[in-house]
């Protein structure tokens, strides 16, 4: 096969050389940019994925020459800032991908410019707040402090403060903060037996996640719910930090490594053990599936944890083909709309929370619409001032898709993008009659409380 016909084989993915002085190298940086643009620009296989693509087709249209050799390269810091990492273009669009030999990696390629920027100071006090998960949760749990933060974070005073001082949209949906954080209110199963089968450990370890322990820790108990129908005994990880990916994102990788330091040493104990390591954010289960691996290729705890963290449906999934899973549904879901995230995507899983539905489908009412598209929230992404229009806009065809068939409920494995969904659909004058977390869905079709 020639180079110029593309890959057929699976994307592989080189360890990221972050610890090389001359990954911080700005020139090199370019020069390899403007490689991979030039291979972009011949191609446009990934202009519907998000808005880095047409950001640099329209750099180059518009330019003198029409190739790439025209456009500035000080513009091409543009198509960074519009790159959210999802991924998708190097795992389901881009035919040059390792092992092609033009070995092309335009999310790594954007990640290292992002690292340059953070390193050189170019990122601001609203962005570093926005990604410190850990900081701005601290409140989450504090009733009084709860309510006055919530109820100041719905006005248009406090929203158009947020807008200076954050760079947050002030249309931008926020996650309200909980007056019980999940780690405090979720205790360790009591259940004895641990029944492994070929396919799954027989029991759990719950990464609760930032999201879920500071804003929706519903999530986390419907969670606990579902394993304890199923008698799957669990505990909740002793301690943990945010998994890093707002970190990530923003190219701060220095501050990835200390939270890698502070959860890799706690979660390789479970993984040694024989757990099954559950995290019911795709986002953070992508971080210890991917991105600490291709970071820390050599940490063998790293590696441990990678091989032990599941996705909860990819975890049920299995635990059902072992034949260990409980098919007493009883509550019929009616309508549903579900939309697969970037993040869950990519994680060469398949569409297992789809599977799930399929499975209660069999013994309860259940009529399915997936939706396989990006929302365009992507963590912070969508609630910048300057991103959250485009946001909008990239998320259109899934709020079409997703209001198909006058759906009782939307759901979603990223709580953030059901939210996104939500708002887009209203907007559209399509509004949904209720969201919730495809876990919660589960737990209703059990007929649990």
């Amino acid at each position: 096969m020639s180079t110029r016909e593309g890959n057929l084989e699976a994307p592989t993915r080189h360890p990221l050389d972050w610890k090389n002085p001359s990954f911080y190298d700005e020139q090199q940086c370019l020069h390899e940019m403007e490689r991979i643009f030039e291979i972009c620009h011949g191609c446009r296989r990934c202009v519907n994925l998000c808005q880095a693509f047409p950001t640099l087709f329209d750099l180059v249209d518009q330019g003198p020459s029409g190739e790439v050799d025209g456009v500035a390269r000080q513009d091409f810091w543009k198509v960074v800032e519009q790159c959210y990492l999802c991924d998708l273009c190097y795992m389901t669009k881009c035919p040059y991908v390792p092992p092609h030999a033009w070995n092309l990696d335009f999310p790594h390629t954007m990640l290292r410019a992002k690292a340059i920027r953070f390193r050189k100071g170019e990122v601001g006090v609203g962005e570093r707040f926005l990604a410190s998960t850990d900081v701005h949760g601290q409140f989450a749990g504090i009733p009084v402090v709860v309510q006055g933060v919530n109820a100041v974070n719905r006005t248009r005073a406090a929203r158009r403060a947020m807008d200076a001082v954050l760079g947050v949209h002030p249309r931008a949906w926020m996650p309200p903060l909980a007056n019980w954080r999940f780690r405090w209110g979720a205790a360790d199963s009591r259940a004895q037996v641990v029944t492994h089968g070929e396919r799954t450990p027989g029991r759990v370890a719950i990464f609760s996640t930032c999201y879920i322990n500071y804003n929706e820790p519903g999530i986390g108990h419907d969670l606990l719910k579902l394993l304890a129908h199923n008698e799957i005994p669990y505990e909740i990880v002793e301690k943990e930090r945010c998994c890093g990916m707002p970190k990530l994102e923003l190219g701060d990788l220095d501050a990835v490594a200390r939270h890698k330091e502070a959860n890799i040493p706690v979660l390789a104990r479970y993984a040694r053990e024989g757990y099954a390591i559950l995290s019911a954010i795709p986002s953070c289960t992508l971080m210890f599936k991917q991105e600490l691996p291709l970071m820390f290729p050599d940490d063998a705890e790293v590696l441990q944890v990678r091989d032990a963290i599941w996705d909860p449906f990819e975890y049920l999934v299995a635990r059902h083909k072992d034949g260990l899973l409980r098919t007493d549904f009883k509550t019929p879901l009616g309508r549903v709309s579900y939309h697969i995230p970037c993040h869950a995507r990519v994680q060469n899983m398949g569409r297992k929370t789809e599977e799930m539905f399929k499975l209660i489908g069999r013994h309860v009412a259940l009529q399915l619409n997936t939706v396989e598209r990006c929302s365009g929230h992507a963590g912070t992404y969508g609630v910048k001032t300057p991103y959250h229009p485009v946001a909008m806009k990239i998320g259109r065809p899934v709020f079409k898709a997703m209001a198909k068939d006058d759906p009782e409920v939307i759901a979603s494995d990223c709580a953030l993008a059901i939210h996104h969904i939500g708002q887009g659909m209203a907007e559209a004058g399509t509004p949904a009659r209720a969201m919730m977390h495809p876990l919660s869905l589960v737990r209703r079709a059990y007929g649990l409380d």
